[in-house]
Parts: structure tokens; sequence; C-alpha cells
């Protein structure tokens, strides 16, 4: 049977079940004619935005049994599968476990009549999110250049041709646009597929913690914010980064010593830096510097996603989501202010971290001890070359992430905007390494100038001034100590931190992929 003759057998059925209101902006509700939304509220309730009227109710336990190909009372895969087939809406496997998985209240792996009307309701108010997304000039209805400029907001690219192609999927009249009936009709019982998802899935800075916070937040879905969702992801990322900054603080502790005291003369290898901490502090020693390290993941994501919202407002885009050039802008600027605020624990890190045994009784003592000693400007040691450091490391890791992240959304997105796991951790690992490779002589010398006040007696160094002395003692390869152990640690970071963000996601109550 053609697409189109599908179309039309199906129409009927799904506008059948469907209230009398219309919706979607001006123009769909002028045009409304024998379909309408499926709503929590209005035209099919009974007035007080409570359950369905007794024939809307009729109309979707019709729908309902018309899916029931073994008539057992619940909708499973093979139901709908046989069921939608037979109205001509033809669903992948994996769109309808999706289906399933998203209105499966009971975990039973089926849907049963209350299941399946509670997911009606709920996936047209996601349809009815995407298509105010979608609809630029507010006209009620969607065309090609609407639908690129959406994704062009999102840095993905596609050309006119490719736009009309998604519309011609789903117009049914030849307008080449889409309104909000024709949206519905196409979307009714498939899983959303749609801007708001690659935003869903493609989080990398909220899932992903390699010990540098200078990555540009991720945006979060209208859906997100009304429901209150994002500050649990960031709950999540938080408790992520600890245990993976926690799990990889050897290789970062050797990194740092390797950054301060490996040289021409003091040729510092991996074994022998490990073997070397080990026999100065026990085993213990190796997560020197990993509390600091830790506690100061609250307070920086913390101030960096403010900061980063109101830049956004300053900005004065009237765009739901910033263009790529507005995010680096807005997320180095929040991240300068986040690193501002708390750069005074990076300094007392590098200090933890290089300390002997019992020189400190702890972090207050370190401290104090700073304080007495150095006077408070010793806290922004190495400030400068940590801001300039800001902007290279989060638009080398931005400008890859969003394109291999455009690559496989270009190649690969079928039927989903979802990558899968490996797909999503190797987009995270490449692009935390370059942004990491990009920066990482600024962060060698910062992390010199953090520890330089701490040698009693030592002259006063400038970030030019020890620069020069690195490549003329060293050669350029100085400016690249313990960068092995900085790589090391990206993939066992990045694993860490996307198994318990997942975890953390699914105990807070959000819905995992």
């Amino acid at each position: 049977m053609p697409a189109g003759a599908r179309r039309s057998l199906a129409s009927p059925v799904v506008s059948g079940v469907l209230c009398q209101c219309g919706g979607g902006g001006a123009a769909a509700a002028a045009t409304s004619t024998s379909a309408g939304p499926l709503t929590a509220s209005g035209c099919g309730d009974n007035g007080d935005g409570g359950s369905p009227s007794l024939e809307h109710e009729r109309r979707l336990q019709s729908l309902f049994l018309q899916l029931d190909v073994n008539r057992d009372g619940a909708l499973c895969v093979h139901d709908l599968a046989v069921g939608l087939g037979r109205l001509g809406l033809h669903r992948s496997e994996r769109d309808l476990w999706k289906i399933v998985k998203a209105g499966d209240k009971d975990l039973d792996g089926q849907l049963d009549f209350e299941e399946f009307v509670h997911y009606l309701q709920d996936h047209e108010k996601k349809l009815r999110l995407v298509f105010k997304s979608l609809d630029k000039k507010n006209d009620g209805r969607i065309d090609a250049q609407e639908i690129m400029q959406s994704l062009r907001d999102l840095g993905v690219k596609i050309s006119e041709q490719q736009a009309e192609k998604i519309l011609k999927s789903m117009d049914k009249n030849g307008t080449m646009t889409i309104d909000w009936n024709e949206w519905r009709d196409y979307h009714l019982l498939h899983p959303v597929e749609n801007i708001p998802e690659i935003i869903l899935y493609w989080k990398h800075s909220t899932i992903f913690d390699v010990g540098e916070n200078l990555t540009v937040p991720d945006e979060f879905t209208v859906e997100e914010r009304q429901t209150g969702m994002w500050w649990r992801h960031l709950v999540a990322g938080g408790g992520a980064g600890a245990v993976s900054r926690t799990c990889t603080a050897p290789l970062d502790r050797l990194k740092v010593l390797m950054q301060v005291h490996a040289s021409r003369n003091n040729n510092m290898c991996i074994v022998g830096g490990f073997t070397q901490m080990i026999r100065e502090g026990g085993t213990r020693s190796l997560w020197r510097g990993n509390g600091i390290n830790v506690l100061k993941i609250a307070p920086e994501s913390a101030i960096k996603f403010m900061a980063y919202e109101q830049i956004k407002r300053f900005i004065g885009t009237d765009q739901e989501v910033l263009r790529i050039h507005e995010r680096l802008v807005a997320g180095s600027l929040a991240g300068a202010i986040a690193q501002s605020s708390i750069y005074p624990m990076e300094v007392l890190k590098t200090r933890m971290a290089l300390r002997k045994t019992g020189q400190y009784l702890g972090m207050l003592d370190c401290a104090k001890n700073i304080l007495a000693k150095e006077g408070m400007a010793a806290f922004y040691k190495g400030y400068v070359p940590n801001m300039l450091g800001i902007i290279p490391y989060a638009g080398i890791d931005l400008a890859v992430y969003e394109t291999l992240k455009n690559t496989w959304l270009q190649r690969y997105a079928v039927n989903s905007a979802d990558p899968g796991v490996f797909v999503l951790l190797a987009c995270g690992t490449m692009s935390s390494t370059c942004g990491q490779l990009a920066s990482y002589p600024l962060a060698l010398v910062r992390t010199r100038m953090q520890a330089q006040a701490s040698i009693e007696g030592a002259p006063e160094v400038t970030m030019r001034g020890l620069f020069k002395h690195i490549l003329k003692t060293e050669g350029a390869f100085g400016l690249y100590r313990g960068l092995a152990p900085n790589f090391m640690k990206v993939i066992p970071a990045v694993s860490i931190s996307y198994v318990v963000y997942e975890n953390l996601k699914m105990t807070l109550g959000v819905q995992s992929r």
C-alpha cells in the first residue's frame, strides 16, 4: 500500500479518538475540521479538567480494542506492531518498545487501558511543545525554513531539500507546510523524534566529568524546565563527577606532580611516580587533594548554571536554544565567573596534592598557613592562565562534540536522536581529549604558578616569564609534562561518570534512556 494511502487510512481512525477543539496555533484552530488534540483538559473533558467524557472514552476504547490483537486487555509490543500495521502505521520494534516503556507504569511490559490513555495524553503534551518550538513565526504552521532554522540553532545543518523531505513525510494536503492536525496525526503513537529529543539525548557537560569543569553548560528542554527535571540532572551530574574524580584521583595527583616536578633532569615516569608517592605517604597519599576537588563541584556547577542562564537573558535572544557561537560566548563567560568564585579552592587542591606527609592537618590548616605566610594574593596565583585556558578548552570541546553529534545525526539518526551508550561515550571522550590538549600548556603554567608560592623564598614568576623559562630549558615538550596520566584518566572518568549519572537519574526519578 502506498505511503499516502496508509496515511489517509490511519487519519480518520486517529481523528476519531480525538476531541473537537483543534489547537496548535491560530491557523490550526481556524482550519480544524474533525480532528483535534487529545488533551488533559478541554473539549473532550467533563469540564473540570479531569477525565475525558464518556463519548471520548468510548472512542479511546474503540482504538484500544483495535490494537489489542490477542484480546487480553493489554497492549504488548506484538499487539502494537500488528494493530498499528492494520491501520497503516508501521513502526520499528525499537519504537514500539519505547512506547510501551514510556507508558508502562506498573512495569509489566505492556499497557492496560488506563496506561494507554495516560500515554496518549502525555505524548500529546510533548508534541505540543515540539510544535511550538518549531513554529518560529507563530502562525500555526511549520515550513521548510523553520525546520532548517531550528536545526541551525542547535548547530545541525541540513539542506532545503532535506527539510522538504521531512515535510513531505507529514504533509497530507500537499501545501508543503504542516499544521497542528497533520503534525499530531503523524506522530500519534510514535515516539517523539524532534529537536528537544536531540537536547535530551546529547547532554555533554552534565554527564561527563574529566576533572576540569570548563565545558559549556548543557541546554535543557522546555519540558525539563517546566517539570523541574533540570535540577535533578545537575544533582546527578554532580554525584557522578564526585565518584568519577575519586576513582581517578591517583592519576590526577600524578599529573600534578609531573607538571610541577618533572624536568629534563628529573624525568618522572608513571610507574616511578606512583612508586614515589606510595613510598612517601603510603597508599592513602594517592588521594591527596581529592577532598577539595570533590567539594568544589557543587558550588562551581551551581554558580556556572545560574550565570549561564543570566547571560542568556542578557544576550536577549528570543530563541529557546542558543546558537553555537552564542553558547560558546555565554558558556565561556559563565565558566569565567564560576572559576573566579571558587579559584581559591583550585589553589588549595594543588597545594594539598603536592603536600608532604604531616605538612598540613587538613584543608583548613592548609588555607590558614597560606593566608598567614603568603597573604590573600596567594589564593589567586595562576588566575590569568586559568582564565585564558577556558576559551580554547570550551571552544574546542564544543566544536568537536557538535561536529561528531551532527555527523552521527545526519548519517545514522533514522528513527531516533538517541545515539546509544557507546556513541555518546566516544563523542564525549574525543571532545574532552581535544579540549584538554588545546589548553594543556596554560593548565601546566597555572599549576606551576599555584605551586610556586609554596616554595619559601622563591622569586615571583609571571605567566610570560614561566612560558619563556620552560621553552628555554625544556623545549615545547616541557609544556606537556603530565599529559600521559591526564589522558589515561579520560576514558575511565567518562565511563564512570556516565554509569553513575544514569543510575542517579533513575534514583532521582528522571526517566532514563
